[in-house]
């Protein structure tokens, strides 16, 4: 089976623009990102020359996804260590910026540790700047090898469940190069599949209420080539009843440690109807993603965003109507009031596997994922 799956290793490309990278221009370090904002009309670079932009672009959207959003922490640490700010208060800054991702504390812990170790050594500011930067960049790298080997786990496991091929796949919000330092999470599983011509059709929910599986989703799938659909959420009972889906493949934010998964809002109706209709429901997340110091779902503390994501749909980056570009058009009457949870979060007796760049956790208990950190850890001791 190895032997099998081999291409999809080599294959593992990111998108042209990459969706972060460390630059060092004449004026100083800087962290530049692909603005998701701005997709699919414009490809353009959001350049962050101090932690705050970051934290900034990371609210905003700019940038976003659970393990770019760990990359993206530690190059924010990098970047304060290496222009001589406060380490300390940007990672701070960094880490609370988005509070279910647990990515991002992740990342920025991992530089914040690197560049504290060198300074208790006795070593000066320059060489713990250079420490947090190589931690950020390792990290990157880690992240990039995990989306291959996740997308070969899940591609096995898809084989596995439904023998024949011509897989129907069914995504919700973004998952691919844009969400990592590789090509994804549950997008490079679907990616794997059309490459080798398993590859029937991908499902894209849209993602209400800021559409990133229409906007971004769509981008990767139009790129790549692959057969894809856009629909509207609430379209997706009707794709279950008609027998139009396979298997539903989404990331995650967080993985708690009984196996609760959070990820983009709109994800728990999808289990619920996976399990009704008996199709398998699938999350593919790197182990930086799952957080045994959250014991539960209902531990999980879950982003609410402003409630004008609900009530306003965003101008396009052309003026029309007499809107300002990129503003708000109402379509709800003024002051009205909106519930805007950026996730919810999806019991383990709803998944039917976690796949990791480790291997597959099913059934999803705490044990079987708690034992699968544990050998992760073992093995990279």
């Amino acid at each position: 089976m190895a032997d099998q799956y081999a291409q999809i290793r080599e294959d593992n490309r990111p998108i042209e623009i990459p969706a972060i990278r460390w630059d060092e221009p004449p004026e100083g370090p800087v962290v530049v990102l692909l603005d998701q904002t701005r997709l699919p009309a414009e490809e353009v670079e959001l350049v962050c020359t101090d932690a705050s932009t970051l934290v900034e672009a990371i609210r905003s959207l700019a940038v976003r996804g659970a393990p770019l959003l760990g990359i993206a922490g530690a190059y924010g640490v990098a970047l304060a260590a290496a222009r001589g700010f406060d380490v300390d208060g940007a990672a701070a800054s960094l880490a609370s910026a988005r509070p279910t991702a647990v990515n991002l504390s992740y990342g920025v812990r991992r530089a914040q540790e690197a560049h504290l170790a060198v300074l208790r050594a006795g070593g000066g500011q320059e060489q713990a700047a250079a420490a947090a930067l190589a931690a950020a960049r390792v990290l990157h790298q880690e992240d990039a090898e995990a989306s291959g080997r996740m997308a070969v786990h899940g591609l096995a496991l898809l084989d596995e469940l439904l023998p024949g091929g011509s897989h129907r796949i069914l995504t919700h919000c973004n998952t691919g190069a844009l969400v990592s330092g590789g090509e994804g999470t549950a997008f490079a599983v679907a990616l794997a599949a059309h490459r080798v011509g398993r590859l029937r059709r991908l499902w894209v929910d849209e993602t209400r209420p800021l559409l990133q599986g229409a906007r971004l989703t769509s981008y990767e799938a139009a790129r790549a080539g692959m057969a894809y659909t856009l629909l509207t959420d609430n379209a997706a009972g009707s794709l279950f009843s008609a027998g139009e889906v396979d298997a539903v493949l989404i990331g995650a934010d967080r993985i708690a440690a009984d196996g609760s998964v959070a990820n983009k809002v709109g994800s728990y109706p999808l289990a619920v109807l996976a399990k009704y209709h008996h199709v398998p429901f699938i999350v593919v997340a790197p182990l930086t993603t799952v957080d045994p110091g959250t014991p539960n779902g209902a531990s999980i503390e879950v982003e609410q965003r402003a409630g004008h994501e609900v009530t306003e749909i965003t101008a396009p980056l052309v003026p029309v109507a007499g809107v300002e570009a990129g503003g708000g058009i109402p379509v709800a009457p003024l002051g009205t009031q909106a519930y805007n949870p950026a996730f919810d979060v999806t019991p383990p007796e709803l998944v039917t596997a976690i796949v990791t760049e480790e291997g597959v956790v099913s059934p999803v208990t705490a044990e079987a994922l708690a034992e699968l950190c544990d050998r992760s850890r073992q093995v990279t001791i």
